[in-house]
């Protein structure tokens, strides 16, 4: 009640109407300026975001490395786990909104039901993400940047003293400037501003969220180069004859994005459920532990998997890659630890688009020439099954892995991916988790009411 009576009455305030006016009249272009600025600040943050990733995961390998000599490093590395376990545990408990991917608290704080302090947000998802994510688990980096590079244009509204609706449009920049410096995408950073963070068109939207995009990648660019993020290089282009194949891939990832929808809602439930509470942090602790000793090329977001599953590897072996990194994963983002699916669903994807080839080769022997594209086109489809949102996939997919000659094969496996998932059923994974989110808040609202009366 007293959010609507504060709004009410800056509404009625005599400077309301003049101040809103003069916004119109230069707001366009004082949305690219600030854009900018957002876009450089949101860059530092994801950047500095991926160093420590970085860092993270080669002190993780050194220490893998240095335990295949000398076992009692086994020991200090699982003491290790534990610590960044009990850490992560305490940070998502003391700030909730840094939990999962950030997405979900993005879209329903722009559609004005979620408040989060930004600050402290940005706190705890930097150094939560950075520990989960270093631990092992199999979480992205992209969800918590847009959800720092989000919190980061909410600062600097809320330090400049803006106006709510303008503050929305500075959190999009800052969430597209996240996308851009987290991939090198900055059209993925666009596009995903208007067809999944808003889901309408408009010039203040495009070009603020531009200005931020291209001004984050820029900075990101200076850290990590101008190379794609994956270096995967097809030998030749896949010929008519074989889209028959890109028809059925479209279809099966469909279905395959369906289902893993369905499993993260189910694994949300399965950890929800879990008492005492610190169960959810032993869980993954032991299947960690599991994967250093019998598999651990499954740990971390398996962004060199992309690669591997190119290599034409055997089906035996994709397989059993494909079932480990889909449980795993499943599991990572059910504990609430901060860390994106985008990443982990794109190697879910590559797999499935390796696997693909090597199975299709049995039947058409010179599939496998193609195994590169397929990968590609694996990433792609997933993507539009699980998020329904096809054009950023296209986007995106093309700038991280620089190969822009496959845009045809790239929208046919998207749109039949995505027209396939639509017609089984479900709902985008980033409304079925917001969804999630508002209820679970709606019942600890209902929950603290019920403790007041006593």
């Amino acid at each position: 009640m007293s959010k609507k009576t504060d709004r009410l009455r800056e509404i009625n305030s005599p400077e309301f109407l003049p101040r809103w006016l003069k916004i119109l009249t230069n707001l366009q272009y004082r949305l690219i300026v600030e854009g900018v600025a957002v876009g450089a600040l949101a860059g530092l943050l994801v950047s500095a975001f991926r160093v420590a990733l970085s860092k993270a995961d080669e002190i993780r390998t050194i220490l893998l490395t240095a335990a295949e000599e000398k076992f009692t490093i086994y020991i200090w590395y699982i003491l290790i786990l534990v610590f960044l376990t009990v850490a992560v545990s305490f940070i998502v408990k003391r700030e909730p909104l840094c939990s999962g991917s950030g997405i979900p608290q993005v879209k329903g704080e722009l559609e004005g039901q979620i408040k989060a302090n930004w600050l402290s947000v940005i706190i705890a998802k930097f150094i939560g993400g950075v520990m989960a994510i270093g631990a092992g688990l199999s979480l992205g980096r992209e969800g918590p940047s847009i959800q720092l590079g989000a919190m980061v244009g909410k600062g600097f509204s809320r330090l400049s003293g803006r106006f709510r609706e303008e503050e929305h449009l500075l959190m999009t920049c800052g969430g597209s400037a996240g996308l851009a410096a987290a991939f090198g995408a900055p059209l993925a950073g666009v596009v995903f501003a208007l067809e999944e963070l808003h889901k309408s068109f408009s010039a203040e939207i495009l070009l603020s969220a531009m200005a931020a995009a291209i001004t984050g990648d820029w900075v990101g660019s200076t850290f990590f180069g101008l190379s794609p993020v994956f270096s995967l290089t097809p030998f030749m282009r896949l010929p008519l004859t074989h889209y028959w194949m890109v028809i059925v891939l479209g279809i099966l990832l469909g279905a395959f994005g369906v289902l893993y929808n369905k499993c993260i809602a189910i694994s949300q439930n399965f950890f929800g459920s879990l008492k005492p509470e610190w169960l959810k942090a032993v869980i993954p602790f032991i299947a960690i532990i599991i994967l250093v000793f019998a598999y651990p090329i499954g740990l971390g977001s398996g962004h060199e998997l992309v690669d591997f599953a190119s290599e034409g590897h055997g089906v035996k072996v994709l397989l059993i890659l494909l079932v480990i990194k889909f449980v795993f994963s499943i599991m990572s983002f059910g504990t609430g630890a901060p860390g994106g699916i985008f990443l982990p669903l794109l190697v879910l994807g590559s797999v499935a688009g390796g696997l693909f080839a090597e199975t299709m080769n049995l039947v058409v022997s010179d599939t496998i020439f193609y195994a590169t594209y397929f990968v590609i086109l694996g990433m792609a489809g997933l993507f539009a099954s699980i998020v329904r949102a096809p054009v950023t996939g296209i986007i995106l997919i093309s700038e991280m892995t620089g190969v822009l000659h496959n845009m045809l094969p790239l929208a046919l496996v998207t749109l039949v991916s995505y027209v396939t998932a639509e017609l089984i059923g479900g709902i985008p994974i980033y409304d079925q988790l917001l969804n999630r989110l508002l209820a679970n808040q709606k019942k600890a609202r209902e929950k603290r009411k019920a403790i007041n009366v006593e």
